[in-house]
């Protein structure tokens, strides 16, 4: 339960690879100075974001980079002891994908494919299928790209497999068609802080959230990086401008702290959700004989058609790394990934934003019977308490 210093960096970064590899080095010497022993990059660190996110020029997209690449293993030389989360494009054969690595001195720790496209990227890019914790010298982490933090089931997901700490990667811009004169007052940035606060309290787990700063085409990234702790608490942050910010998190001791009286994945009520594929739906993308009838405007900004419910794994706790959810959270959801849930009988106008259907239900461990977890992985006992049928 030794404390660790943790750092998320707000930079820009721009096509030059070369370049992007100068500024990492600076980035991680500064994180290093300042004793951190994770330091999380922004979202296309190597090679840039996109220039328009309405319309990509197939010309003037990332550089994509294999797998193995070697600039990669460049970048590990340069974590050494460290642990560095770093943004990129992906190359697959012919696919692309926006990408994350979690590099370390011994290589590669965990890799991230981003689940969930805005429109714009889909023009770009393919989307990841899975969400997946992995075990790193600060703790047991997992990365999140952009909008995947949008999306509560994303961050559930880790933190179900075990994930003590969420690296949400980030080339997140301000908003587009509804500018505010002030950074402070724009509707992104508002979004952006919520959604890094919101995935931390209600998963009780550390968030570090980066992002790219400056300006690329016609979008003005945001920064705002940031470490939160697992009340939903700013520890750290550097506001619109480049930097780092750093926090020292006894990372385990918090998460206990947090989770001692209300432990909040223990007392899930698992059977009560309604997560069911979009393909069940009726007709305008509802669930037969519920929502169909919704109001039209119940949805204006359409995000009920583009959950991919293949995404999250909502599994048992018994399959789960052991040790991974010692203070309980992690309950009762079915552990059949692609069938997380039936139709959704909403009331009428009960999703008018529609967050709910670009979730892509499959690519996590989000339940499982407590009965089947490993010995100390529910010390509270709060697990059997849920209810597994009160939530429509």
């Amino acid at each position: 339960m030794s404390p660790v210093r943790i750092a998320g960096a707000a930079a820009h970064f721009g096509r030059d690879l070369d370049w992007c590899l100068a500024r990492i080095a600076k980035l991680v010497g500064d994180a290093r100075d300042a004793g951190a022993a994770l330091l999380v990059l922004p979202d296309a660190t190597l090679g840039g974001y996109l220039a328009d996110l309405r319309h990509p020029d197939p010309e003037a997209l990332p550089p994509a980079l294999d797998p193995d690449d070697p600039i990669l293993g460049k970048v590990a030389a340069l974590a050494g002891e460290m642990v560095v989360c770093v943004g990129y494009c992906e190359a697959d054969g012919d696919a692309r994908y926006n990408a994350a690595a979690c590099l370390h001195g011994d290589g590669v720790l965990g890799r991230h494919r981003k689940v969930h496209l805005p429109a714009g990227e889909t023009a770009a890019y393919r989307a990841g299928d899975a969400f997946t914790a992995f075990d790193t010298p600060v703790g047991r982490l997992g990365m999140l790209i952009d909008y995947d933090k949008t999306f509560p089931e994303s961050a559930r997901s880790l933190a179900l497999a075990g994930a003590e700490i969420l690296a949400c990667l980030s080339a997140w811009p301000a908003s587009i068609t509804n500018q505010a004169p002030r950074m402070s007052q724009d509707r992104q940035s508002r979004l952006f802080d919520l959604y890094d606060c919101a995935r931390a309290a209600e998963n009780q787990v550390v968030v570090v959230s980066s992002n790219q700063t400056g300006a690329m085409g016609g979008m003005r990234f945001l920064g705002q990086a940031k470490v939160v702790g697992p009340a939903g608490n700013i520890l750290a942050r550097t506001w619109a401008k480049a930097g780092l910010a750093v926090a020292e998190v006894a990372v385990a001791a918090e998460l206990a702290r947090a989770r001692r009286v209300l432990s909040h994945l223990d007392e899930r009520r698992p059977d009560a959700y309604k997560l069911g594929h979009a393909a069940e739906r009726g007709p305008g993308g509802y669930p037969p004989g519920n929502v169909a009838e919704r109001r039209p405007s119940a949805d204006p900004l359409g995000h009920a058609g583009e959950r991919d419910p293949g995404a999250y794994t909502l599994g048992h706790v018994a399959e789960r790394h052991p040790g991974t959810d010692p203070l309980g959270h992690l309950g009762e959801r079915r552990p059949d990934a692609g069938e997380p849930g039936g139709d959704v009988d909403r009331r009428p106008g009960a999703e008018p934003l529609g967050h709910l259907d670009e979730r892509r239900l499959g690519a996590g461990e989000l339940g499982g019977h407590v009965g089947g977890r490993h010995a100390g992985a529910d010390p509270l006992g709060d697990a059997g308490e849920r209810d597994p049928g009160a939530y429509p």
